[in-house]
């Protein structure tokens, strides 16, 4: 199941109280947080990269693209990967003109610093900058991954190269496979700014980021983004997409990154974003026991295929 089988009328269930309504979209409406201790702030929703595909084309995507700038957000998230490079050539023919007013993220996938340094020209040339806010280790799984990015040679050394060089303001890593994986990196290393993981209302039930990592981050005061809010939908079988929004934006994080499916689940993500306020010990439990429980939800490793020991391949 995936969110956009709710698009527009995602809102309409009875989890909400009142009608639906859409942001305004005025620049500034959106709550920000600041980012860890790079002192920047950013908007609490951070349009994704990795569902551009699911647009018509990609004219329709540099549409949308600007569309969400224009709604206020300016934390925009990418990877070199996503849609074959695609989605990173959308941004960069939209973002450029309005560089200084938004905060580019993209990732690199390669473990050696050869091919990390080819992919951040490749991605720099597709963005049209000349330097990246935030370049990431992406999806980083196994031990034998991790020995790597350290070892001579490694991937480490071209993220701490392109940091001196300009080429990147700040850099970090991203991973769903295993809490342990993001442990590891986080306590190897003391310099990075930012960490990429999965949070949502269920992932207290399988291997949870939530339980096991978000403490480290918090502690160490870096700059933390959730994915798979929604569960990939599988949690919309069970809970409201505000209510899948609203216990994450709960979390000591400082950006929520919703992919790209319509303008009006963007609109409603605002709008979440705009209205809320923390939620108390009952409300999050309720939450979570509708998470876990609901009728018809998947709970644990049937549904977080993207852990370990359930890995089916996919973003």
């Amino acid at each position: 199941m995936r969110r956009r089988s709710f698009v527009g009328a995602a809102f309409a269930g009875a989890a909400l109280s009142g009608p639906v309504a859409r942001a305004k979209g005025t620049a500034g409406d959106i709550p920000m947080r600041t980012f860890g201790k790079t002192g920047v702030k950013l908007t609490v929703i951070a349009q994704g990269g990795a569902r551009m595909d699911l647009l018509p084309d990609m004219e329709a995507a540099r549409k949308y693209v600007r569309h969400v700038y224009d709604l206020g957000i300016n934390y925009f998230d990418c990877a070199h990967a996503y849609w074959g490079g695609k989605s990173e050539e959308v941004y960069g023919g939209v973002l450029p003109e309005v560089r200084k007013n938004v905060f580019i993220t993209t990732k690199s996938m390669k473990r050696t610093r050869k091919t990390a340094e080819e992919d951040l020209a490749a991605s720099l040339r597709s963005l049209k900058t000349d330097y990246l806010d935030l370049w990431q280790m992406h999806d980083v799984r196994t031990p034998q991954e991790i020995e790597q990015i350290f070892a001579p040679g490694g991937a480490l050394e071209a993220f701490e190269a392109a940091k001196k060089a300009g080429k990147c303001r700040f850099f970090g890593f991203t991973g769903h496979y295993d809490p342990q994986t993001h442990i590891t990196m986080l306590t190897k290393y003391d310099k990075w700014d930012s960490v990429l993981m999965p949070l949502h209302a269920a992932d207290t039930s399988y291997l949870s980021f939530e339980n096991q990592v978000l403490p480290v981050a918090v502690k160490m005061g870096i700059g933390i983004q959730a994915i798979k809010i929604f569960g990939k939908g599988f949690l919309l079988r069970a809970i409201s997409p505000r209510e899948c929004l609203r216990y994450v934006l709960n979390l000591p994080i400082h950006g929520a990154v919703c992919g790209a499916g319509s303008a009006g689940q963007m609109e409603d993500n605002i709008r979440t974003a705009q209205e809320f306020r923390p939620l108390d010990a009952n409300e999050l439990a309720a939450i979570r026991k509708k998470a876990t429980s609901g009728k018809g939800v998947l709970t644990g490793n049937e549904m977080e295929y993207w852990k370990k020991g359930f890995f089916k391949g996919g973003e």
